[in-house]
């Protein structure tokens, strides 16, 4: 049974004769990589969610609604109307819509099923006339901008921990060296007097 002794907080930070001048250089690579790493990461996701919350305040500045006809069948059957029925189903059906510049333009947009030539439909345009999605509601807005922020801060933080851990890696193949070495001036000596 192997003993296992107390749990020492901070033992990196304690007076310890047999503690080499690596450990304590690697005490201070851990502590600065995690400093940064909080750092970088909380800084890079508050920027990335701030440029999201922008990006989607600007949406409904750039887009504007209007109504389209259907001009062919809609592909499956009309379950009822969405007041009667609460049915957010939609399907992919061909729609012919007015451009701010007085073109008429088609495409295709989500339209409820089996929506006959004719039907209304509004639509999303930007200032071309080309379809574009709804704006965002500001719930989505928001999960938007902290899903943004989350994924930016995670990849920003890593990149100084993944630095920490190559040097450190490098701290400690060069412990194993001065180990080698040491072992090698001192094991024969000491191997002589067990024998």
């Amino acid at each position: 049974m192997a003993f296992c002794g107390p749990k020492v907080r901070l033992w990196r930070w304690r007076r310890n004769p047999l503690k080499r001048r690596a450990d304590t250089v690697e005490a201070w690579v851990v502590l600065g990589t995690w400093v940064l790493g909080v750092l970088v990461g909380v800084l890079a996701g508050w920027t990335a969610a701030r440029g999201a919350e922008q990006a989607t305040a600007q949406e409904p500045l750039a887009r504007t609604s209007t109504v389209a006809r259907v001009t062919e069948r809609a592909p499956g059957t009309s379950p009822g109307t969405d007041e009667d029925t609460g049915s957010k189903l939609r399907v992919w059906g061909k729609v012919r819509w007015t451009a701010p510049d007085g073109t008429e333009r088609t495409g295709w947009a989500r339209v409820r099923p089996g929506s006959a030539a004719g039907t209304p439909v509004t639509v999303w345009i930007d200032s071309r006339g080309r379809l574009v999605t709804e704006p965002a509601t500001p719930a989505q807005a928001r999960a938007r901008a902290v899903m943004a922020g989350g994924l930016v801060g995670l990849g920003a933080a890593s990149v100084p921990l993944a630095i920490g851990h190559v040097v450190r890696a490098g701290l400690e193949r060069r412990r194993l060296a001065q180990w080698d070495t040491e072992w090698a001036r001192f094991g024969p000596l000491w191997s002589r007097n067990v024998g």
